[in-house]
């Protein structure tokens, strides 16, 4: 609900190991609210979420350890440099990080020469690829990814694209809103269109 106003109702679908479900549909559908829920940020109005069976309300803590969420904002602090925000975003997250082992991630991803620069120094792409770089690091199996493509150049995109496929392969799981075609060579991809 927003507001007054049912954004969606009779959802059920499930996800498997190295399988995708890309969600689309106009802006204001529901996409983020329906991320925000298989998250557990926000509580259905009806029906449940369950992960291997049970309810994720239940599963506290153990639930939200197994998944990365990366949503329109970037939660990227201005101040600090890109290795800094790596860092501190896993520490929160319960993740050790080397600053080398964040090094690497944001190579990866595609930010070489740019990891000791304060994130202000950054563009907006670049701050969104600081943002990706926790999904290398977090080493969760189910990615929850709100508009992911969005301020990337076409390079950006191709990197995650294959770091998506990669996850895949490696039995990883997601759940995608983007308006853009995904073109994943791995896993299997469900499309779940939420009508305005």
């Amino acid at each position: 609900m927003r507001g007054d106003r049912l954004l969606f109702s009779g959802l059920n679908f499930s996800l498997s190991p190295g399988n995708v479900v890309q969600l689309t549909g106009p802006n204001g559908s529901g996409k983020t609210s329906l991320l925000r829920i298989i998250c557990g940020l926000l509580a259905a109005s009806d029906g449940e979420v369950r992960w291997q069976g049970a309810n994720i309300r239940s599963l506290g803590e153990d639930y939200s350890k197994l998944l990365a969420y990366v949503g329109h904002r970037n939660g990227v602090k201005e101040e600090l440099t890109a290795i800094e925000n790596l860092r501190i975003s896993n520490g929160l997250a319960g993740v050790s990080l080397t600053p080398a082992a964040a090094k690497t991630a944001l190579e990866k991803i595609g930010l070489t020469g740019r990891d000791s620069l304060p994130a202000r120094l950054l563009s907006e792409g670049q701050r969104r690829r600081v943002a990706l770089a926790r999904l290398i690091t977090s080493g969760a199996r189910l990615w929850i990814l709100d508009e992911v493509l969005t301020s990337l150049d076409r390079s950006a995109v191709a990197i995650m694209k294959s770091l998506i496929g990669e996850h895949l392969q490696n039995d990883g799981m997601a759940i995608i809103a983007t308006h853009q075609e995904l073109d994943l060579a791995a896993g299997s991809l469900q499309r779940l269109e939420l009508a305005s």
